[in-house]
């Protein structure tokens, strides 16, 4: 049987009927049990004239019944347009009005538990694998969202590639608490399926109900965000985190400070780098052999199989190690191209990233372009000047950006928050600023700062920088 063969609820019902599939709430659905939902599903959605190639918008929580809809819509050769359940109704309806959809989902399915036997389901035999399995809506380079189409064969590609880097065991269960509505969490459900692996689904980020499910649900593999990360640290008490085999922490740039953090506390956490218009990961650091010591190891390790990335500077020419330079990709699971937009039919994804390669052929991350700070003639990367500050004696974050100069050009600024109350807040940052410049070089220097209680965040759980530069230029003080 084909990798793309193995995309299926369907298949896996008849490889392995009684393994566990799904994990809600306490309660466990078996491969066949979920595959007769979503034999139920096809039918419904059949019913509302959905067929091969429809594109259908699914703007919903974390959910049982989700997960059959997202399933159903696999089977069907129909395209899923994944609308993050947290955008507002403006947001969503914008998305909605540029994909058009044929049909429009915005809660939770009414699929019932059907005593449909899975013999009777169809077989999917005749998946194309060039069909656009989820279409996701990503700013990329620019401001303005566009839809990112990816295929069957992408997604399998990407779970062939996640496969070879993490392996998998018999008893693996992976703990989803990312958006089934964004392309991280729509990742570890096509993995899982090809797989024949347990999710267990929680409805949202909550550090206290992960950290539960790991015990409960013996949970072995967790994907979240640096973030969500600190917040699980914090929450730690027992321990649960080290019981996991592996964490991967995507979509912004893993601290210093947090890596050390996991490697204190025996936590197997590995940085990835990606994007949604390459399935999420492209690269991955390597999970550490089995009885190995806890190290804290920079960078996001090198591609993932399949996948080629080039480092180019302006003239479109590699760059050595060491040197940064523009980050494309290609491979098969990057997509096949923006709706509306010309295919790239296997031409490189120009990322508009900022990284560079070490000897090992780690990657590192300096910067999205958009980010990037040039005062005075040299550039300064927004992440290394985070990394800095969150290392500094009572900071917990930091947003790095810049602001115009009439000297300069653009300074760098700063938005810190607090890790602990601070009596005299004016004090404190002057003791630190001695401190930030035994580390950072004079033109990499916050020359203003301003103290916060939160950073704004995406639903992503990314840092949202456009809100924090409306909100945080104007309090600015020098610093």
């Amino acid at each position: 049987m084909s990798d793309l063969d193995r995309l299926s609820v369907f298949s896996a019902a008849r490889a392995c009927p009684d393994r566990d599939a799904l994990v809600w709430e306490g309660a466990t659905l078996s491969y066949r049990a979920l595959a007769d939902r979503v034999a139920l599903a096809c039918e419904a959605l059949r019913a509302r004239s959905v067929l091969r190639g429809s594109r259908v918008a699914v703007r919903a929580h974390n959910h049982p019944d989700a997960v059959v809809t997202l399933l159903a819509l696999m089977e069907l050769d129909a395209t899923a347009v994944l609308v993050h359940p947290r955008l507002t109704d403006l947001e969503a309806q914008a998305l909605l009005d540029d994909a058009e959809p044929d049909l429009v989902l915005t809660s939770h399915s009414e699929h019932a538990p059907s005593s449909m036997r899975v013999a009777a389901a169809p077989r999917g035999a005749g998946h194309d694998p060039d069909a656009v399995l989820a279409m996701l809506y990503t700013s990329g380079t620019t401001g303005r969202p566009k839809g990112a189409m990816l295929s069957r064969r992408a997604f399998a590609a990407s779970a062939d590639a996640s496969a070879a880097n993490l392996g998998w065991r018999d008893d693996d269960r992976w703990l989803l608490c990312l958006p089934v509505c964004h392309v991280g969490g729509f990742s570890v459900l096509t993995r899982c399926v090809m797989a024949r692996r347990c999710v267990v689904l929680l409805p949202r980020f909550d550090a206290a109900a992960v950290l539960a499910a790991i015990a409960r649900e013996r949970a072995t593999i967790l994907s979240v965000v640096p973030t969500m990360l600190g917040a699980l640290l914090d929450a730690d008490h027992d321990g649960a985190l080290a019981r996991l085999r592996a964490v991967l922490v995507g979509g912004a740039a893993t601290s210093t400070a947090l890596r050390a953090r996991c490697a204190s506390r025996r936590v197997r956490a590995l940085a990835t780098y990606g994007l949604t218009e390459a399935c999420s990961q492209v690269t991955t650091q390597r999970l550490p052999p089995e009885g190995s010591p806890f190290a804290v190891v920079e960078g996001s390790g090198p591609p993932l199989a399949g996948v080629e990335v080039s480092l180019r500077d302006e003239a479109g020419d590699a760059v050595p190690p060491g040197a940064v330079g523009r980050v494309f990709v290609r491979g098969p699971s990057v997509m096949t191209g923006y709706w509306r937009h010309p295919p790239l039919a296997g031409a490189w994804l120009d990322t508009g990233d900022l990284g560079s390669f070490d000897a090992e052929r780690s990657l590192h991350l300096h910067a999205r372009r958009t980010d990037l700070i040039v005062t005075g003639g040299e550039n300064v990367y927004p992440a290394e000047v985070e990394h800095a500050l969150v290392e500094l004696d009572g900071v917990a974050a930091a947003m790095v950006f810049g602001v115009p100069d009439d000297t300069w050009g653009h300074v760098v600024a700063a938005a810190i928050v607090r890790s602990r109350t601070i009596d005299d807040e004016a004090a404190w940052l002057r003791a630190l600023k001695p401190v930030v410049a035994a580390r950072l070089a004079s033109h990499k220097r916050p020359r203003r700062v301003c103290v916060v209680d939160a950073l704004p965040m995406r639903a992503t759980g990314k840092v949202d920088r456009a809100e924090g530069v409306r909100a945080f230029a104007p309090r600015l003080a020098p610093w």
